[in-house]
């Protein structure tokens, strides 16, 4: 028996009983049934067409989107070439001749400035570069760096277009050990002034530049959050021209003996800011110079060297002091004593020239787009060493806001009082109302 006449037997079942019971009489058991029937017929169509109940899906939340990384290509070897770089603008006004106009290092001479002011607009400071990477190993990480710009001009390491980089790096993550070969930054007095002019306050307090190098770098934990760095490189040393040979203007920095060795130690540890850490450092250099002053073979070494401190401190979250200090000799090579080097006016009175100097800078954080930076630098030779009208003090003092209008536009403003003193001569001075539209890509 199948369970619909299961059901139908019962249905006749219970009309039976029920027919003998008062009350039901009157109705006859099949008529019972077919009621019955259409009742439960009923009561199924209500419960398959109420709506069911439905639970809202829970509001998908979209993930805060991360930066997109910059477009990268990868080469047949392997390696990923990422281009980047900037457009970029100067205008400047000098109320006095500043040297070299498109970049500021020092004011002219009187004679030669007589209050005279100009405007100096370039696009010089425009930058290209390619950020190279890989292929790794398990043990070492491969990179390097090509990049030009437009203001060079003159010495081997600063021709136009000028090679600010050129190098390649490899590094060795689990022993913190690297190597660079190549052309970038020197080892010594590291930091960069808070300026927005590209000369970077060379010749006024802040030494060093780039230079071809092999280096060595080795860091060593020190505690949880600090750690120190080793640093040291063997490096091209570039002098003045000698016209003292009778044959042929020389540098006398390639003719020397040996290269300028490099070297510097560093602690990096928080202080004030546990997420900003501040970095103290001692750095120096030691090279030398082969003067030839006749064309046998008579010549004269001088030493080219210098010891530098310096500090990157943040003070507040939105507030950091850095700067740097410098004593050293024969420092042209790396914008010390107001790119002066060597005395070389008499070929018998050859002497180099000693010098100190420095400068600090104070950067306030307004916004993410936004800071303000405020400081002074200065390069003092030693008086003793130069001769008549040569640069005997370089002074500067600056402020400047930067703002970056999006993260790809920006805006920069600067003043800075200029002042230049010459040995037995005039002193210069000159006011630099300089601003900046530079365009990342």
């Amino acid at each position: 028996m199948n369970r619909k006449s299961t059901f139908r037997y019962s249905l006749l079942l219970a009309g039976s009983l029920l027919a003998t019971t008062p009350g039901f009489a009157a109705e006859s058991v099949e008529s019972r049934i077919t009621r019955l029937e259409e009742e439960l017929a009923a009561l199924k169509a209500q419960i398959n067409n109420k709506p069911s109940v439905v639970i809202p899906p829970a509001v998908a939340v979209e993930p805060a989107k991360k930066a997109e990384p910059p477009a990268s290509v990868s080469t047949g070897s392997g390696v990923k070439v990422q281009f980047y770089g900037f457009a970029r603008m100067d205008a400047s006004f000098d109320t006095g001749k500043i040297n070299t106009g498109n970049i500021a290092l020092w004011v002219r001479p009187e004679t030669l400035n007589n209050n005279d002011g100009e405007w100096n607009l370039t696009a010089g400071a425009t930058r290209l570069g390619l950020n190279l990477s890989g292929p790794d190993t398990e043990a070492i990480k491969l990179t390097g760096n090509i990049e030009l710009d437009f203001l060079g001009g003159g010495t081997e390491n600063n021709l136009n277009p000028r090679l600010r980089h050129g190098y390649l790096k490899a590094f060795w993550p689990a022993s913190d050990f690297s190597i660079i070969a190549g052309q970038t930054w020197d080892v010594h007095s590291a930091l960069i002034p808070f300026v927005d002019d590209p000369g970077l306050m060379w010749a006024a307090g802040n030494i060093g530049t780039r230079h071809p190098q092999l280096r060595l770098t080795k860091g060593f934990a020190s505690g949880e959050k600090s750690r120190i760095e080793v640093a040291v490189a063997a490096a091209r040393t570039i002098g003045e021209a000698n016209t003292w040979a009778e044959t042929w203007n020389t540098d006398p920095g390639k003719d020397a003996a040996m290269p300028t060795i490099q070297g510097r130690v560093g602690l990096t540890t928080p202080l004030f800011v546990s997420n900003q850490p501040a970095t103290i450092a001692v750095s120096g250099h030691y090279g030398q110079e082969e003067w030839d002053t006749d064309k046998t073979g008579t010549r004269i070494t001088l030493d080219s060297w210098s010891t530098n401190l310096e500090l990157t401190m943040p003070l507040t979250e939105a507030v950091t002091l850095a700067g740097e200090y410098f004593t050293g000799s024969n420092l042209d090579d790396y914008w010390g004593g107001v790119a002066q080097g060597v005395n070389n006016t008499t070929k018998a009175g050859l002497k180099d020239i000693r010098a100190k100097g420095g400068w600090t800078a104070l950067r306030y954080t307004l916004s993410p787009s936004t800071t303000f930076s405020a400081g002074a630098g200065l390069d003092k030779p030693d008086y003793s060493d130069l001769a008549n009208d040569m640069r005997s003090r370089n002074q500067s003092v600056f402020g400047n806001v930067i703002h970056k209008v999006t993260p790809n536009f920006i805006v920069g403003f600067q003043v800075a009082d200029w002042r230049t003193d010459y040995k037995n001569a005039a002193s210069s001075a000159a006011l630099r109302a300089q601003s900046s539209f530079t365009y990342k890509f």
